[in-house]
C-alpha cells in the first residue's frame, strides 16, 4: 500500500472532455463561471455579470471630442497645406533660400570733349542683415556686443539701427561704410562665426578733379556742379524704397548726381542664393544681372572750367577772400561751358562720408563755401540791368536812338539828390552813349521821368525785367535755383507800410534798392541782348548714353523768343559794343576779336564795399560765348570783375576761334 502512494500511473481520462472545467480551475473561488454548456450561456449572459467598463454616454461623449479632434486636425491641415502652402513654403525656403540684390554701376560723368569727371572706385562696408541674427535673446545681445568691440560702433548705434529699420529686416544695414582692405579683410575674419554679420563689396564715387589735398591743380569748382551722393535719408527711403532703393542705398544729394539720379542710377539685379545657418552664401541658384547707368556727357569743358577757376584763385591770392561767381555760356543754345562759385568745397568728403568736425566748418564758414551763388545768390544788379531798361523805353517809344538828355551830374527831386556816378554828369547823351558810360541820370529820365518827360514807370518796368526771365528761374537742371525778386508798390505797401516813391522807380531803374538777380540770370538776359532776344534755358547736361552704341541727346528749348523788337536789340548791342569801343569796358580792346560789355558796381550797405559786376559777349559779330562775373563786396566792376572775364576770353578765343 505505500507503495502505491509514490506509483505514477497514467491517467487514462479524456482531457480534452474535461477543458472547460480545467480551462478555469485557476480562477478564484469568489468568481463563478457560468457553465458554457447550459442553453442559457451566451456572450450577453457573461456580460451580465461582467459589466461595461464604459458607459454609453461617455463613450459617446469621447468619440465626439475625438471626432471634433480630427476634424480641426484635418482643417488646419488644410489651411496649412492648401490654402497657405506657398506662404509657408516660401517661409521655409527663406530659411535657405535668399533673394540678394546686385548693385548696378553707376553711370560715369564726362565733359563736353570726353574726359572723364568722376569714377566708381571699390568699396567695402561693414553690415547686418537683422533676420539672420540669432534669435535667442542672450545670444542675440552677443552678437551684438562682439560687433561692437570689432568694429568701433557702439552697442547703442546697433540696437538703434535695428529699432529704426525694424521693418526692413530682411535687408543689410550698413554700420560702417568706406573701409579699406585690410581692415575689412580683418573683420571678416572675426565676424565668420556672428551669424547675420557680413562685409560687403560695392563702389563709392571719385571725383577725380576735384581733390582738396592739391589746391593748386585741382579743380573744386565742379563740385557745385556735380554734386555728390550720400545715404538715404527716412524721407527719400519713404519715397524711393518702391522704387527698388535699398536702406543702405546712396542717392544724388545736389548737383548733376541729384538731377539726373534716374541715369545714372542704373537697374539693380538679383541673384538667388543658397545660405547656411549664419545666413552665409553657400550657393547662387540663379542669377539676374543689373543693368548699369547711363553714362552722361556735359555742356562743361573742364579746360575752361579750371581756366576760370584758375584766374579767381589769383584774384583772391592777391586781394584776399572774396565771394565770387562766373559763368561762361553759349548764347546760341544755353549751354554752360563753365560755372564757378567761390569758395568751393571737396565733394569727395561728402562721398567718403564726412566727419562732423569737417562738416561743421564748412557750415560756420561765413563765406558759405557749400552754397551755390551762381545759380542761388540773390544780389543788386548795379548797372548791368540798364540794357534791359534801355529795350523797354525803346520798344516802348518813350526815346529812339536820337533821343538825348543833359547829364550835369544828377537830378533833384524836393529835398532828395540822386547823382551820377560821374562827377558833373557827361553832358549831352543818348541812349548809346549813356549805355557805354553807364549814365545814371539818362535811366532816371527813361525810367520815372523829370520834369515835363514821363518815364516808364514802375509797372512797364518790372513787366520788360519779366520779359527778360527777372523774378523766374531759368530752369537750368541744377537743384536750389532761386528765382531773384522784384520789388512792386504793393509789396513795398504790404511789407514796409510805405508808399511807393518815384524815387523807388529811380533806384530800380539803375539796378539798386530792393531788386535781386542771380548771376545766372544776368548771363541769360546778356545772352538774350547778344542772340537777338531769345531767352535761352541754360543747362549743363548735354546727352546720355549707354554702354552700347543708342545715344540719347538732350534737348532744351528756349523759355521765350523775340522777347523785344530786333531794332532794339541792335541799338541796345550797339551801345554795349561802344562800351569797349569808348566807354568803360576799354579793356576788352586788348582782346583779338569784337566784343561787346556792360559793367556794374551795386550799392547794398553804406559801410560796406560795392558788389562789382561785369557781363559781355563775344566775338560781336556772331556772339558764341557770354561771360558774366560778379565780385561780391568787390568795389567796382571795371577794376575787379572785368580783368577776369577779359582774361577768360582771351583764353577762350585761343582755343575755340582758332579751330
Amino acid at each position: 500500500m505505500s507503495e502505491e502512494l509514490f506509483e505514477i500511473q497514467s491517467d487514462n481520462r479524456d482531457w480534452q472532455k474535461l477543458d472547460g472545467k480545467f480551462k478555469h480551475n485557476w480562477v478564484e473561488d469568489n468568481l463563478h463561471i457560468e457553465n458554457l454548456s447550459s442553453k442559457h450561456a451566451t456572450v450577453a449572459g457573461t456580460r451580465k455579470y461582467l459589466g461595461k467598463s464604459i458607459l454609453n454616454k461617455r463613450l459617446i461623449f469621447f468619440i465626439l471630442i475625438l471626432s471634433i479632434g480630427l476634424i480641426i486636425i484635418l482643417l488646419r491641415s488644410f489651411y496649412a497645406q492648401i490654402l497657405k502652402g506657398d506662404y509657408y513654403h516660401n517661409l521655409a525656403e527663406n530659411n535657405r533660400i535668399r533673394i540678394r540684390p546686385i548693385i548696378a554701376e553707376r553711370g560715369i560723368i564726362f565733359d563736353r570733349f570726353g574726359k572723364q569727371l568722376v569714377q566708381n572706385v571699390p568699396n567695402f562696408s561693414l553690415s547686418i542683415i537683422p533676420q539672420d541674427l540669432p534669435i535667442d535673446k542672450n545670444k542675440r545681445q552677443e552678437v551684438i556686443f562682439k560687433l561692437a568691440s570689432i568694429s568701433d560702433v557702439t552697442e547703442d548705434y546697433i540696437q538703434h539701427l535695428l529699432l529704426k529699420y525694424k521693418n526692413y529686416s530682411y535687408e543689410s544695414l550698413v554700420l560702417k561704410d568706406n573701409l579699406d582692405y585690410d581692415t575689412s579683410l580683418k573683420i571678416y575674419i572675426e565676424s565668420s562665426q556672428m551669424p547675420g554679420v557680413l562685409i560687403e563689396g560695392g563702389t563709392k564715387r571719385n571725383y577725380i578733379f576735384s581733390n582738396n589735398q592739391n589746391l593748386a591743380s585741382s579743380t573744386m569748382s565742379l563740385s557745385h556742379v556735380l554734386g555728390y551722393l550720400g545715404k538715404l535719408n527716412d524721407d527719400e527711403l519713404e519715397e524711393n524704397h518702391s522704387k527698388g532703393y535699398l536702406v543702405s542705398d546712396n542717392i544724388g544729394k545736389s548737383g548733376i548726381e541729384k538731377i539726373y539720379e534716374n541715369n545714372l542710377r542704373g537697374i539693380y539685379g538679383r541673384k538667388k542664393i543658397e545660405v547656411n545657418s549664419s545666413g552665409r552664401e553657400q550657393n547662387v541658384v540663379a542669377e539676374e544681372p543689373p543693368t548699369p547707368g547711363k553714362n552722361l556727357w556735359l555742356t562743361i569743358d573742364l579746360e575752361a572750367q579750371k581756366k576760370l577757376e584758375q584766374l579767381i584763385k589769383n584774384f583772391v591770392a592777391t586781394k584776399g577772400d572774396h565771394r565770387i561767381s562766373a559763368i561762361a555760356l553759349d548764347p546760341r543754345n544755353g549751354e554752360i561751358i563753365a560755372l564757378v562759385s567761390w569758395p568751393s568745397f571737396d565733394n569727395n568728403l561728402f562721398s567718403s562720408g564726412i566727419t562732423q568736425e569737417a562738416y561743421q566748418n564748412y557750415i560756420n564758414n561765413p563765406d558759405k563755401p557749400l552754397f551755390n551763388r551762381a545759380i542761388s545768390g540773390n544780389i543788386p544788379s548795379g548797372s548791368i540791368v540798364k540794357p534791359i531798361i534801355a529795350a523797354a523805353a525803346l520798344e516802348e517809344n518813350i526815346i529812339d536812338v536820337n533821343k538825348t538828355f543833359l547829364s550835369n551830374g544828377g537830378l533833384h527831386v524836393g529835398k532828395w539828390y540822386f547823382k551820377d556816378w560821374k562827377a558833373g554828369g557827361h553832358g549831352t547823351t543818348n541812349v548809346t552813349k549813356a549805355l557805354a558810360w553807364s549814365v545814371n541820370t539818362f535811366f532816371y529820365y527813361i525810367g520815372g521821368g523829370y520834369d515835363n518827360f514821363t518815364g516808364l514807370g514802375v509797372d512797364k518796368i518790372l513787366e520788360y525785367m519779366r520779359k527778360f526771365n527777372l523774378a523766374k528761374k531759368t530752369g537750368i537742371d541744377l537743384p536750389s535755383e532761386s528765382a531773384g525778386f522784384l520789388p512792386s508798390k504793393e509789396w513795398k505797401k504790404t511789407n514796409k507800410g510805405e508808399s511807393w516813391y518815384v524815387g523807388d522807380t529811380y533806384n530800380l531803374s539803375i539796378g539798386q534798392g530792393d531788386l535781386l538777380v542771380t548771376p545766372l540770370q544776368a548771363a541769360v538776359w546778356t545772352a538774350a541782348f547778344a542772340n537777338g532776344g531769345t531767352i535761352v534755358k541754360p543747362h549743363v547736361a548735354m546727352k546720355v548714353s549707354s554702354k552700347g552704341t543708342d545715344v540719347e541727346q538732350f534737348s532744351f528749348p528756349p523759355n521765350s523768343t523775340n522777347v523785344v523788337s530786333s531794332k532794339t536789340i541792335d541799338i541796345v548791342r550797339q551801345g554795349m559794343r561802344e562800351c569797349v569801343l569808348t566807354g568803360s569796358c576799354k579793356l576788352l580792346q586788348t582782346l583779338p576779336f569784337t566784343s561787346a560789355g556792360k559793367t556794374g558796381t551795386a550799392q547794398w550797405n553804406s559801410t560796406k564795399p560795392e558788389h562789382a559786376w561785369f557781363t559781355a559777349f563775344a566775338p560781336y559779330e556772331n556772339p558764341q560765348i557770354v561771360i558774366t562775373v560778379l565780385i561780391e563786396e568787390g568795389g567796382q566792376g571795371s577794376v575787379v570783375s572785368m580783368p577776369i572775364a577779359r582774361d577768360f576770353l582771351s583764353w577762350w578765343g585761343k582755343q575755340y576761334l582758332t579751330h
